[in-house]
């Protein structure tokens, strides 16, 4: 085994990003200005100290996209209780998208679009939020956004990334438990991560850079290490379920 210089470290580092397409996991979002079914909007500005999650759909008046933008709507509770903001965005323009919206709220009795929709004719916001679909295009042969969603933090960087085709809808139960594990992990300064199938109140792991001794202040309420075969104790669980 050859250790690697830090120029060669870097090096490789800055051809792997060079090769990553767009807007990735730890990328800043751009301080994007679009038209939207709530009027101009700056990005930025609109996600202030927010978690916000930012996602993309094909086009207006289609089946999979009604389901989606409906359950978001349903789910909109869900979010505002974890201080979570919400925009749409697709290539369709603003009277579209507000059309639209009559369809998504008869489809879902009950539930308001409230989160603005941005307004992308151009194309300029899904290429740069890394929301193009390489293989849908419209009738004219331009570009379809994919069913991206981004969950931005509160410092506006990316920290994570769903990427479907238009064939398949996203889980709306999912990407509140992707939220409620990244919100949990920063609450404890990322010295927690959570396991596989993990939802919020299910014991959490404690992170490898934190020693038996650091556990012990951090985590009062004890934990418990898994005897391996390999005899090595970096599986620790601890329940942090009311630990403020």
């Amino acid at each position: 085994h050859i250790k690697k210089t830090t120029a060669e470290t870097q090096d490789f580092a800055a051809t792997v990003a060079a090769k990553m397409p767009g807007l990735t996991i730890g990328d800043t979002v751009p301080n994007l200005v679009a038209d939207s079914t709530h009027g101009k909007i700056k990005l930025h500005d609109y996600i202030g100290d927010s978690w916000t999650i930012l996602f993309s759909h094909p086009a207006d008046f289609t089946p999979v996209c009604t389901t989606e933008l409906g359950k978001m709507a349903a789910y909109a509770p869900e979010f505002a209780n974890r201080g979570v903001k919400l925009v749409g965005v697709s290539c369709d323009d603003v009277q579209s998208h507000n059309e639209w919206i009559k369809d998504i709220e008869a489809y879902t009795p009950g539930c308001k679009v409230t989160y603005p929709i941005l307004a992308d004719p151009n194309r300029d916001i899904i290429k740069q939020l890394n929301m193009v679909d390489p293989d849908e295009k419209d009738n004219s042969g331009k570009p379809l956004p994919s069913r991206a969603l981004h969950i931005v933090g509160p410092d506006k960087k990316v920290k994570l990334s769903f990427l479907y085709p238009a064939t398949t809808g996203r889980n709306m139960d999912e990407v509140v438990r992707v939220l409620d594990s990244l919100q949990e992990a920063s609450r404890f300064n990322y010295k927690i991560a959570t396991p596989v199938d993990w939802k919020q109140g299910d014991p959490v792991v404690i992170s490898p850079s934190v020693s038996n001794e650091q556990a012990k202040e951090m985590f009062p309420q004890g934990y418990k290490t898994v005897e391996l075969p390999s005899k090595k104790d970096y599986l620790r669980f601890t329940n942090v379920k009311n630990v403020n």
